[in-house]
């Protein structure tokens, strides 16, 4: 692997222009190729089997630049496609759930966190289960939000 090959960041929107600024406030040497696909957002409201061919996709194109590593900025995708598009692969595709998860444990101060996320997300319970990994005692309360 080149180490000075860039990461490829990809999100259903812009949202995760927010996971590449905090990438490169924590790498700040390292390059980063960001795709954002705004031309199918939003992926809350499609088919799991639709938002894994989204993401591999992307994640060929990326590949394609040349990338070390991708991480999938959307959390719809994380959950629905991480597995899937990850096999078989010579590079580490890493996604958001899990980082998610273990901030809101931290900041929590009282054992209740809150998650509002797609349809999709909130149907996987994928939130609440990584949360409850790290925290046993947390209680988590989800709401879907449509429009992200």
């Amino acid at each position: 692997m080149d180490r000075n090959a860039p990461i490829g960041v990809f999100d259903s929107g812009i949202g995760g222009l927010t996971v590449a600024r905090e990438i490169m406030a924590q790498l700040p040497g390292e390059r980063l190729i960001y795709f954002g696909d705004t031309a199918r957002v939003p992926y809350g409201n499609r088919t799991k089997e639709t938002i894994i061919r989204f993401s591999a996709q992307i994640v060929r194109f990326l590949k394609s630049q040349g990338v070390k590593a991708v991480i999938i900025a959307c959390n719809t995708a994380t959950a629905c496609a991480l597995e899937a598009v990850s096999c078989g692969l010579d590079i580490p595709i890493i996604g958001v759930i899990q980082a998610g998860a273990k901030s809101a444990a931290a900041a929590t101060r009282n054992g209740k966190i809150g998650v509002i996320g797609t349809q999709v997300i909130i149907d996987s319970g994928i939130y609440p289960a990584a949360i409850k990994a790290i925290c046993r005692s947390a209680r988590c309360s989800e709401r879907p939000a449509p429009s992200l």
